[in-house]
């Protein structure tokens, strides 16, 4: 079974003398090819990508070289198997994803007992990009970004304050609004309402003190020691749509990683 014309096949290095192209494996090119066209929107957050067999056929491929290419994605909380169903692209709609993002876990019992965060949009506007926020986002600086700030609060208390920027091309329309009315993670409602799904991010803490207008909206004093988080989430091909930097109170939680 030869492979399509976009396909690289794999060769053994020791075949020649020459140092030629490194060539991935076939599987990582399928894997590619699965992702340009969740990028491109083929195949929307939830709804079902084409069965193995079809997509063996769609890419000249065997199913084994597929299955591989979906085992990737999954692991990559790209896409979810659900047994009898087929493989669905994930959503941070669901249960299992929407928290994927946020490890800031209660000291007791676990997230589940205390239930979702409130959330109050302190401002939504409009502005330009500075510096920092440019090379964050890979745009121009002074192009035209989105910037939010809000408080969440668990069972009353102001527990993380947020300030995020978006670029503001994709997401045109964005209001103070329509961020208080989306009932959902934020997460997913940049897939709802823009098309946009965050799959994977990156992350820097420190320990901070907050200045005095931080401090007032957490209702901490300012030498209340806090968890600076500072995130860059990315859609697919790893292009930046979102700079996150958020300040944690930690008497009561602690921020929870998994290391594997």
């Amino acid at each position: 079974m030869s492979p399509p014309h976009n396909l690289e096949p794999e060769r053994n290095a020791a075949s020649s003398d020459v140092v030629g192209p490194a060539f991935s494996p076939l599987y990582l090119q399928i894997k590619g090819l699965i992702l340009q066209s969740l990028q491109n929107g083929e195949w929307k957050p939830g709804e079902a990508i084409p069965s193995e067999m079809d997509l063996a056929a769609r890419y000249h491929v065997s199913q084994g070289t597929v299955r591989k290419a979906i085992d990737e994605l999954g692991s990559e909380n790209l896409v979810v198997r659900r047994q009898g169903k087929g493989t669905f692209v994930a959503t941070h709609s669901e249960q299992q994803v929407q928290y994927r993002f946020l490890r800031l876990v209660p000291d007791s019992q676990g997230k589940s007992s205390e239930g979702p965060a409130s959330r109050q949009i302190i401002n939504c506007k409009r502005g330009r990009a500075t510096t920092d926020v440019a090379k964050a986002l890979q745009i121009s600086t002074g192009d035209s970004v989105f910037e939010v700030r809000r408080v969440l609060s668990y069972s009353g208390v102001p527990t993380i304050l947020e300030d995020l920027w978006l670029p503001g091309a994709p997401f045109k329309g964005l209001t103070a609004g329509r961020l208080s009315d989306s009932r959902g993670p934020m997460y997913a409602f940049f897939e709802k309402e823009f098309d946009m799904r965050m799959v994977r991010a990156e992350e820097q803490i420190r320990a901070v003190l907050p200045d005095s207008t931080q401090a007032k909206l957490l209702r901490v004093n300012q030498h209340t020691p806090l968890l600076s988080v500072e995130r860059i989430a990315f859609t697919y091909n790893d292009v930046p749509m979102e700079l996150r930097r958020g300040l944690y109170v930690t008497q009561k939680h602690h921020y929870r990683n998994e290391l594997n």
